[in-house]
């Protein structure tokens, strides 16, 4: 179990430094890249550290889709 959090957690961090890289590059949609991150960064906090993996599925849907919809209106702004 414990090898399972520090992979994850070498994930996340690995995603936080990519975001970082993104941030300094002068891309089109780098706005769009930068929420993809932050929505993978999301789930792996929510179904490992929060323990969503072992809930039931209407909350995994429900966060997914409320997710995916507050990211869907950040980026339209």
């Amino acid at each position: 179990m414990e090898r399972t959090f520090n992979i994850t957690w070498l994930i996340l961090i690995g995603l936080t430094i990519l975001s970082a890289v993104f941030a300094n590059l002068d891309l089109a949609n780098v706005a769009l890249i930068i929420l993809a991150l932050s929505f993978l960064k999301f789930i792996g906090v929510a179904f490992f550290f929060m323990e969503l993996k072992k809930a039931n599925a209407f909350w995994k849907v429900l966060l997914v889709a409320f997710l995916g919809l507050l990211l869907i209106v950040v980026w339209a702004i």
